[in-house]
């Protein structure tokens, strides 16, 4: 399963996403969690401006004889699809390694779900369809980067006819098409609700952050953290994202403030309990730091990557049983992380349980959510079936 709507981290470091539905008040004066001097000023504005912006390339496309053919065919809501994903003339691809806008997104031809679902939007505003977005009720998927880790939400999209003040009134065509990437037996089996797109560019701006932050950008990564929060201050995430930069920037106090912040909107949010726990042990609240871990401890007793750490451990001190049963309890709990399944097939393999090492890199390579990532695997997958057979022919 692929997916990626908004981020948020944790700290070793996480983040992870917040309640999309939460209006809240905002949890403190927002100049009491910024710190624009400590960061360099961005080179370029940072915003959702140009979020759904057309580009002439899209422009072109919109304008074809050809796009306009399968409109007059299908309607523009049917044609729509057809032209962006069912024909494949665009060969539009997931990857999840960068949050695109629209014209940025097209011109890639990929991006992960949410830059997907911008710039579906700004094809169907421009068609002048009614759009409503939706936060799909899965559960956060878990990924890494060094020693940052993101769980990832899920959204997609409705769109339809422009309907009258009369016809929302009395129940009229109310007809929405609704385009998800998920695979169709799965987005059917989730609850949804509506959401802003004042939250769609929260979570965009926040994903930039966040992608900025991986790369140890952080002055980058705190103008668009900044942006989502004063844009949207009743949004948890970008609180826990500022928190993060600012502990990565040496900043205790403001991080402490930040993460804070975060429980004040989201008060079970163990993402943000997480990353204050260290905070407060360095500013010397020891108490109130043990007993955070404690309350963290009950909540959430088996935290993201638990049995990975054991069986990176068990991989490193050559317990390769044990590092193969620690990997199955990952995977049971989170089978779509394609990390888990590529580390359960080495362990297979020094085991020398060829086949299922065999199985295990084929879901890696299933469930990869970058090009580096399904490049990586293949690879890797083409050689162990090579080394089967090899072995098969020696018998």
């Amino acid at each position: 399963m692929r997916h990626l709507a908004s981020l948020a981290i944790l700290t070793l470091s996480l983040l992870g996403s917040g309640c999309a539905s939460m209006r809240a008040p905002a949890p403190l004066p927002l100049q009491a969690v910024l710190s624009d001097t400590a960061f360099t000023p961005p080179p370029a504005p940072v915003g959702p401006d140009q979020l759904f912006a057309l580009s002439p390339a899209m422009r072109a496309y919109i304008d074809s004889p050809e796009f306009r053919n399968v409109l007059r065919r299908l309607g523009p809501e049917r044609g729509l699809v057809e032209a962006l994903y069912t024909k494949g003339e665009l060969k539009l691809e997931y990857d999840a390694s960068v949050t695109r806008n629209a014209a940025e997104t097209f011109d890639a031809r990929m991006g992960n779900c949410l830059s997907l679902v911008v710039m579906t939007a700004a094809f169907a505003k421009h068609l002048g369809l009614e759009v409503q977005y939706q936060d799909v009720m899965i559960d956060e998927t878990w990924t890494r980067s060094a020693s940052l880790y993101f769980a990832s939400t899920h959204v997609n999209l409705s769109m339809g006819k422009r309907r009258t003040v009369q016809a929302r009134t009395i129940g009229g065509d109310e007809r929405m098409l609704t385009i998800d990437f998920l695979p169709p037996e799965d987005s059917a089996r989730y609850n949804t609700h509506v959401i802003e797109e004042r939250m769609i560019e929260a979570m965009f701006m926040n994903n930039r952050a966040a992608e900025a932050l991986a790369d140890n950008r952080l002055d980058e990564a705190y103008w668009w953290a900044r942006a989502a929060v004063v844009h949207l201050p009743t949004y948890s995430t970008p609180y826990n994202t500022l928190g993060v930069i600012y502990q990565r920037h040496g900043d205790q106090l403001l991080a402490e403030r930040a993460f804070k912040a975060t429980l004040t909107l989201e008060p079970e949010s163990t993402i943000a309990m997480h990353n204050l726990v260290p905070v407060l042990s360095k500013l010397g609240k020891n108490d109130e730091s043990k007993a955070l871990a404690a309350r963290l401890a009950t909540l959430e007793p088996t935290p993201p990557y638990h049995y990975f750490h054991k069986a990176m451990k068990a991989l490193e001190d050559l317990r390769y049983a044990e590092a193969r049963d620690l990997l199955n309890k990952e995977v049971r709990r989170a089978p779509f992380n394609h990390e888990f399944h590529f580390w359960l097939a080495i362990a297979h393999w020094r085991l020398g349980e060829a086949a299922s090492a065999r199985d295990a890199l084929a879901l890696a390579l299933d469930n990869s959510t970058t090009h580096a990532a399904t490049e990586r695997y293949s690879a890797k997958l083409a050689f162990l079936r090579s080394q089967i057979g090899k072995r098969q022919r020696a018998y």
